[in-house]
């Protein structure tokens, strides 16, 4: 490995300029007060109104890779389920920071929540960009989550060990524990990791639920993980903006044309 991790993780800023940096050296950083608080309360009542209705009707389903135990609570394809999801795929501070790391255009891979429940393991430690083929020499993804409710060390907050992105990839498969520290931060901010970043979930110790928005965007030359031709509501597909239609990839420059046009 190239480089030592920072022992720490930045702290909450509202300077982009600040956040850039931190982003550069710890692999993360924490934006405060990205959401007006009426807006992240009608995030978090969609949000938590769709969970409900998921488990009463038993379409949860546990995550193959993060030994939820149905305990841990994931819900895929925000976009389709809400109209207010649309809305954070596009914000303008996810905006700038996949403009920042990947440039333009890029692809919404996909946006899900976990929502942490008593005794929910943690996903095994990972880089976002894990299966995108080394050498790895830059980020080929960012990962900007919504703290829909507080990320603390004893509901489950993501996880992260601070620098290993400059490992680029080389720390994966390794014993991390020592070395992980949780991102805490308030409901209404954003934590951005850009996709080398080893992390992982925190295990809930404290029975209160708490839920992330992970909204993750990659180079366009990347197959994203949701397949947005199938799965992505019509409604979105009609009403939505150029920017959307970018992210979901019905605005191809090279890669995906249709009858060698960049939209149907």
């Amino acid at each position: 490995m190239d480089a030592m991790p920072s022992p720490d993780l930045p702290k909450p800023t509202s300077d982009l300029a600040q956040a850039g940096a931190d982003l550069s050296k710890h692999g993360a950083c924490i934006v405060e007060a990205a959401l007006d608080p009426e807006v992240l309360a009608e995030v978090r009542d969609a949000l938590y109104h769709i969970a409900d209705g998921d488990k009463k009707r038993g379409w949860s389903e546990s995550y193959q890779y993060g030994a939820d135990d149905h305990i841990n609570q994931r819900i895929w394809n925000l976009p389709s389920r809400d109209a207010v999801f649309c809305d954070l795929a596009e914000h303008p501070l996810a905006m700038h920071f996949v403009k920042e790391l990947l440039g333009w255009p890029a692809l919404l891979s996909s946006m899900s929540a976990n929502i942490t429940g008593a005794g929910g393991a943690s996903m095994v430690l990972h880089a976002d960009q894990g299966y995108m083929p080394p050498p790895w020499s830059r980020p080929l993804g960012v990962n900007v989550a919504w703290c829909v409710d507080d990320f603390t060390a004893a509901n489950g907050a993501t996880c992260a060990v601070p620098g290993s992105h400059l490992w680029n990839g080389k720390g994966q498969g390794q014993h991390m524990a020592d070395k992980l520290v949780p991102i805490e931060a308030k409901a209404g901010s954003i934590i951005v990791m850009e996709g080398r970043l080893l992390h992982t979930n925190g295990v809930n110790t404290n029975g209160v639920r708490r839920a992330g928005i992970f909204s993750w965007y990659t180079l366009p030359i990347y197959l994203p993980q949701e397949n947005w031709a199938l799965s992505l509501n019509p409604i979105v597909r009609q009403y939505g903006s150029e920017t959307l239609q970018t992210l979901f990839g019905f605005r191809p420059r090279v890669l995906g044309r249709i009858n060698g046009r960049d939209r149907i």
